[in-house]
């Protein structure tokens, strides 16, 4: 009887299509079923190699300066633009606990806030970018990426 059960599953599914030409071409316009099959293609890194490195990365390396005020931030960030190192000036400016130049260290996405989080797992390792968060400013660098 199990065998009769899964066949009128597979009719009524087989007939789905068959009954809605219409609905089998506006799923392949929409890019139903292929749109699912297209992340996973994504996430598994085939063709953009830039798109798929932001998005593929899970875990990232990151440093931060955390300032109260944008006027501390941008004097750290001129700091940075002059030559000084990032560890250095974040020694100097951050007011947060991560004094040790700055290290959060190993973080994996959906571990931290997510305007802090969209900055850093979309720069490129090495670049300076910036988020506001609750906790105020931040300038962040990605060292490395998983």
């Amino acid at each position: 009887m199990a065998k009769k059960k899964e066949d009128p599953k597979k009719q009524p599914a087989a007939a789905k299509p068959g009954k809605g030409a219409k609905d089998s071409k506006d799923s392949k316009g929409k890019g139903g079923g292929g749109g699912k099959d297209a992340k996973k293609t994504d996430k598994s890194g085939g063709g953009n190699n830039t798109t798929a490195a932001a998005k593929g990365a899970q875990t990232i390396t990151v440093r931060h300066i955390l300032c109260g005020k944008h006027s501390r931030k941008e004097e750290a960030l001129a700091k940075i633009n002059a030559g000084e190192s990032f560890a250095d000036v974040a020694r100097e400016y951050s007011e947060d606990k991560a004094r040790q130049g700055g290290l959060l260290g190993k973080k994996t996405k959906g571990s931290l806030e997510a305007p802090f989080e969209e900055v850093a797992f979309k720069l490129p390792v090495g670049q300076v970018g910036e988020a506001k968060t609750v906790h105020g400013y931040h300038l962040i660098v990605v060292e490395h990426r998983e």
